[in-house]
């Protein structure tokens, strides 16, 4: 089994009087890692997806949780976003149930985080789990065989089921991208035209990398733009894509409001526009590279509880970084080129007018450099 990232940290944080909520995608692995975590540990499992379940959480009292619980001193409540007015239910077990640990996951950080924000205030851990990380995969293979899969893992993703089941990529990329995907968007009423969503999501794969446009795209699938920049939030709430916003202080010319959208997982971008080519016979090489490494470098910033702002920068005369970090004290600048010879040059407008800590190209020869922040990490061979 493939050790995930934030599972110690779970683990260190068992009965110190919290919730435990772990938030992302579906099928990025959330109740692997529970069972994991609880496999040699007496706990109840209970799943929000049935209505029993649903029922009994729903407006209920410590008594009654009590006897659902039993002499169990761990509950495990999976798809916990299913369950009307959870938080208030979580909150009773922090409140007055003091003895049991409650580990909660959601796949919807719009529904769930809506009902346990303010009820569970100073009561919860919150965890974050994406699909596979480059680094969990390091750790896992060795750094030499996962460079060597790098061209796999742009075309296919890191989902989990993806990962273990070499040869069913392709079959389980296209259900994953489907329906299941977007269950709990499907479910919201705020989606009421699912035909105007799934254009949507193809505008957006193939405008990876690329500033967008919420009246141009609109245009395009043939709705408006508030309606993109909801549905579009709502993907960012269902963990399918993540905004990048430009980056202005000092320079005149430079892009103010503008944004880039990019896919937590490339394998679930490109089943949406299905492509499954090689690299070596594809027109956006160079889109692709630049979602994998900073969809990958978000997760490890996020696995390791690194606090940087990140941007894209851009002027009007075409000048652009593909990606800029703030710190709060200087920047750092990154551009990415999938071929190592390519030449890539800093804008001496930008250089000139910030305080600039570090600038680096990042290609597949250096990528675990941006990649692995883990210090002194065994860089197994």
């Amino acid at each position: 089994m493939i050790r995930r990232s934030i599972q110690e940290a779970i683990e260190n944080r068992l009965f110190k009087g919290k919730a435990i909520l772990i938030f992302g995608p579906r099928q990025s692995g959330k109740s692997t890692l529970v069972e994991s975590i609880l496999q040699s540990k007496e706990h109840l499992y209970l799943n929000g997806d049935d209505a029993d379940v649903r029922d009994i959480l729903t407006n209920t009292t410590a008594s009654k949780l009590k006897a659902v619980v039993g002499n169990k001193k761990i509950l495990f409540i999976d798809e916990a976003q299913r369950i009307p007015n959870i938080g208030l239910t979580l909150k009773l077990f922090t409140d007055q149930i003091k003895d049991v640990q409650v580990i909660a996951t959601g796949s919807s950080a719009f529904e769930l985080s809506s009902q346990v924000n303010e009820p569970l205030t100073g009561r919860k851990y919150e965890f974050m789990l994406y699909p596979l990380s480059f680094e969990e995969l390091v750790l896992q293979n060795g750094l030499i065989s996962e460079k060597r899969l790098l061209e796999h893992r742009m075309i296919h993703g890191y989902y989990p089921e993806i990962v273990t089941k070499p040869g069913e990529e392709l079959e389980l990329l296209k259900l994953l991208a489907g329906s299941y995907l977007y269950k709990d968007l499907l479910m919201l009423e705020q989606v009421k035209k699912p035909l105007i969503l799934e254009k949507l999501l193809k505008a957006l794969a193939l405008q990876v990398g690329s500033e967008i446009s919420y009246h141009e795209i609109s245009q395009t699938i043939g709705s408006d733009a508030k309606t993109v920049d909801k549905y579009i939030d709502l993907l960012e709430k269902t963990y399918v894509v993540f905004r990048l916003p430009a980056f202005s202080r000092n320079v005149r010319n430079e892009i103010k409001k503008g944004k880039k959208v990019y896919f937590y997982d490339c394998g679930i971008r490109n089943a949406i526009i299905n492509n499954f080519k090689p690299l070596g016979s594809r027109t956006d090489v160079g889109a692709l590279w630049e979602n994998y490494v900073i969809a990958e470098r978000m997760k490890s910033l996020r696995y390791h509880n690194i606090d940087l702002d990140q941007y894209f920068w851009r002027t009007t005369q075409q000048q652009e970084i593909d990606l800029i970090e703030d710190d709060g004290e200087a920047l750092s600048a990154y551009e990415f080129k999938w071929n190592a010879k390519g030449k890539a040059k800093f804008s001496d407008t930008f250089t000139g007018n910030y305080k600039i800590s570090k600038t680096l190209v990042v290609t597949p020869e250096n990528v675990e450099d941006f990649l692995l922040i883990i210090e002194n990490m065994e860089k197994k061979a």
